[in-house]
């Protein structure tokens, strides 16, 4: 199905926070992006919605594709489309949350170079806006959701 539009559009990605309980501290899933822009830096694991997917599988599709991790009940968290949130074009991104309630284990895969579990009090410096949807995860999640 093609279409031709006389205006620009956006882009719409999907990007996931990934908690887990460990040792009494809370943990968040990050990927080091192995890709421009951005490339080395970390990440919320995500990306673009595909032609043929609700956002919710992409959200999964992503998830796993980047991280391995497929059994995780998500939920919509917000969404994010201030105009140069990414530097490539203009993007909105519709953010899901979750806790990892099993003992899967994570494994960096498709545009991820590395993967790690980060306390949420000691966060690296982020890319894109995550540093901002990650403030607003954290609150949801140590509020109960």
């Amino acid at each position: 199905m093609a279409f031709t539009y006389s205006y620009p559009r956006p882009a719409l990605t999907v990007d996931s926070v990934v908690f887990k309980k460990e040792n009494n501290q809370v943990r968040v899933l990050l990927i080091q992006r192995d890709k421009p822009p951005f490339e080395g830096m970390w990440a919320l694991p995500g990306g673009f919605v595909e032609m043929d997917e609700t956002l919710e599988e992409a959200a999964l599709r992503e998830l796993e594709e980047e991280t391995g991790i497929s059994e995780v009940m998500l939920s919509q968290l917000h969404t994010f489309g201030a105009p140069d949130r990414d530097p490539r074009h203009r993007t909105v991104s519709v953010v899901y949350w979750g806790w990892l309630e099993s003992n899967q284990k994570a494994i960096a895969g498709d545009d991820a170079r590395s993967l790690q579990w980060f306390n949420i009090s000691k966060l690296p410096d982020l890319a894109f806006d995550h540093k901002i949807i990650l403030q607003m995860a954290i609150a949801k999640a140590l509020n109960g959701g």
